[in-house]
């Protein structure tokens, strides 16, 4: 079967063309091939030839990419564009489905800006994130460049900003509109939140107080620390100015650093990140976090936090409207009542292979304070091999001490107080010698392998409290993949704003990583190198431009089934964008 030109000659000298769809047969009398016309398209000079090229569409879907290729071997045909597409493409199912779009287009709705564009601009932002993270100005050439993003305009850098701005300002209503879409559609447990704090630093000699930023707010940070009557100090102010605090998370005091928060599911599913002053404290963050949900009128809400967040004052706030707590105590500085429960003997009872708990409660009536002990054995052999290693690492350190003067054994001693957990071990004689403190070795043995927990829940089982704890690994799971996969560090900008819409970005690319990890069952990283398997080639015919994307693997079939995705056609409409200079 072929298409056949036919040629006639009119009267008047002039030749006309006719299109037919033909294909051979033999005569029944001579046996020679003889042309049968299947159907006629009329003269090749009016010929609907966008009907032809869909004919050509439809027939090619049958073809494998080779048999397409072969089939058009000998026409024009130049490939001048090639780009990743199979990421882009997830992750734009993954950003409609959990309703950000619609929640970006319905915020922009009443503002000075195109919606739509700032939609588009914002999801190659957190595209790049996902997928090549690197800076803004980075991201304007590898959105035009690098990879295929349907209906993204061309853009640049002020568009990119002036995107971020439009994030920030309308924050609140975003947020808000993708967690109800996004809880609904996922059927998240919304009734456990887990809560934590880390930090991200500049490599930068001064902090915000010191130099001059154009929308740097100092005063938020005073109105943040101040007290407020019986409720304990305020509600800090959501803002990012670089401090230098001791408390480093990242371990550089020598450096500033703002703080971020983190709210997760027990899926595991960033549902909001805050950014705050590098010196604040995490007993007021945990006000803004609970005051900012508060507002999206959840049920009957239980927090999980760590020690961190671990106060009076902080358990009470907790437990307003109904709520619940679960909090972590610190076993070598425990309070008064923690130490009671230490103390108390019980019997454990075996939750799974590696996690065993004991219920104690402290005090009488009203006021008992419930706790629960857990031990893990494997943790408790690691925590035995980790003294011994350090107390052995002591010993050498203090060989030979006793002949040194006073003032040597002094200098000593203040070197090993700048090293955890060595300090601790180390006594000092009447006489000024160094000694290894036996009973501090008991003492801190006796820890070996637990972790107390307080609650207010009397719904909850010991089981559901050691397990529910346990979870709070999810938000450590959230900074690993935040400071890893989304390269959340380095940061390069230095205005707060930009800052804090900076950790928005990355908080969005989370939540979509994470949506397509609990689908397959894989890590992001495994998925991003399969699906940038996928490509989008632009080919130049004589015809016109078409752009085809490459065939689909098996993995790649997988993985959209799991995600539930339909597989990207295979011929698109797709407008390359300008290229960059």
């Amino acid at each position: 079967m072929y298409l056949r030109e036919t040629r006639r000659t009119n009267k008047d000298g002039s030749v006309v063309s006719y299109l037919q769809l033909a294909h051979n047969v033999r005569h029944p009398v001579t046996g020679s091939p003889v042309a049968k016309v299947i159907h006629s398209f009329g003269r090749a000079d009016k010929v609907d030839r966008e009907a032809l090229r869909r004919l050509v569409t439809s027939i090619g879907r049958f073809l494998e990419p080779a048999e397409a290729v072969a089939a058009t071997e000998g026409s024009d045909v130049e490939i001048v564009d090639a780009r990743r597409f199979g990421g882009a493409y997830v992750l734009d199912e993954l950003w409609h489905r959990l309703g950000i779009a619609r929640a970006l287009e319905g915020a922009a709705r009443g503002r000075r800006l195109d919606g739509e564009v700032a939609e588009r601009v914002l999801f190659a932002l957190v595209a790049q994130r996902c997928l090549e993270p690197a800076s803004k100005l980075a991201c304007v050439s590898w959105a035009r460049e690098r990879v295929a993003l349907l209906s993204c305009p061309s853009f640049d850098d002020q568009a990119a900003y002036a995107a971020m701005d439009f994030l920030l300002d309308a924050l609140g209503e975003i947020t808000t509109g993708i967690f109800d879409r996004t809880a609904n559609l996922l059927n998240l447990s919304c009734d456990v939140i887990f809560v934590d704090t880390s930090s991200t630093y500049w490599e930068v000699d001064v902090a915000d107080e010191e130099i001059d930023l154009a929308t740097a707010r100092a005063a938020s940070e005073e109105k943040g620390q101040e007290a407020s009557g019986d409720d304990g100090p305020s509600v800090p102010e959501e803002v990012a100015l670089r401090q230098f605090s001791k408390h480093s998370k990242d371990h550089r005091p020598d450096l500033p650093q703002v703080v971020i928060a983190m709210a997760v599911t027990q899926e595991g599913i960033p549902i909001r990140c805050w950014t705050f002053p590098g010196r604040t404290s995490d007993q007021l963050v945990i006000r803004r976090i609970k005051d900012d949900l508060g507002s999206w009128t959840l049920n009957r809400l239980l927090w999980v936090t760590d020690s961190g967040f671990n106060s009076a004052t902080n358990r009470a706030y907790l437990s307003r409207g109904g709520d619940h707590y679960v909090v972590c105590e610190k076993l070598r500085m425990a309070a008064t009542h923690a130490k009671a429960a230490l103390s108390r003997p019980g019997r454990y009872h075996l939750v799974e292979r590696n996690l065993s708990v004991k219920e104690v409660r402290v005090g009488e009536g009203a006021r008992a304070e419930r706790f629960c002990v857990c031990v893990n054995p494997e943790a408790k052999a690691r925590d035995e091999i980790v003294r011994k290693n350090l107390v052995a690492y002591l010993e050498r350190r203090i060989e030979g001490s006793d002949a040194w003067s006073k003032q040597r054994r002094d200098e000593l001693v203040g070197e090993l107080r700048n090293t955890p957990g060595l300090a601790r071990f180390l006594r000092r004689t009447k006489d000024h010698k160094l000694r290894i403190d036996k009973a501090a070795i008991d003492r801190d043995a006796h820890f070996d392998g637990k972790w107390l927990i307080r609650s207010d829940d009397d719904t909850l089982t010991p089981t559901d409290l050691a397990l529910a704890y346990k979870q709070l690994s999810q938000v450590e799971r959230g900074w690993r993949d935040l400071k890893g996969s989304l390269r959340l560090r380095p940061v390069y900008h230095h205005r707060e704003d930009r800052i804090r819409s900076h950790v928005q970005l990355c908080w969005l690319g989370l939540l979509l990583i994470r949506v397509a990890e609990n689908a397959t069952g894989d890590t992001w990283r495994n998925l991003r190198h399969e699906l940038d398997r996928m490509h989008l080639v632009t080919l130049e015919t004589r015809e016109g431009r078409i752009a085809k994307r490459s065939a689909a693997t098996n993995r790649q079939r997988d993985i959209l089934a799991a995600l539930e995705i339909r597989e990207p056609a295979q011929i698109l409409d797709y407008e390359l964008p300008t290229p960059a200079e």
